[in-house]
């Protein structure tokens, strides 16, 4: 897990897409939004949602930088506000390692 979280401190991402993101966390609800970006049944814990939501952003930004047609901004916004919300979810001490 702090393998995650010190790739998500150091995550360098295009502006546009950082604030897009920072806009979206006020609407976003964990148990809609996380079900659906994840294909789950059931919430995951804030651990292992970071754990796949970095999973899929680095495959949204390899796909980005390739400027495959397959890229959608959409969908990378969602994976980022995903991820910056369910790491304010990570226990404390987690989080300051």
């Amino acid at each position: 897990m702090t393998d995650a979280l010190d790739l998500l401190k150091t995550l360098r991402r295009p502006r546009l897409l950082i604030r897009a993101a920072r806009f979206g966390i006020v609407d976003y609800n964990r148990d809609r939004d996380l079900k659906r970006l994840m294909k789950s049944a059931s919430t995951p814990t804030p651990t292992r949602a970071v754990d796949g939501l970095m999973e899929e952003e680095a495959r949204l930004e390899q796909i980005r930088k390739t400027g495959d047609g397959a890229y959608s901004v959409s969908r990378h916004v969602e994976v980022l506000i995903a991820l910056m919300a369910e790491a304010r979810l990570l226990p404390r001490k987690l989080r300051s390692v």
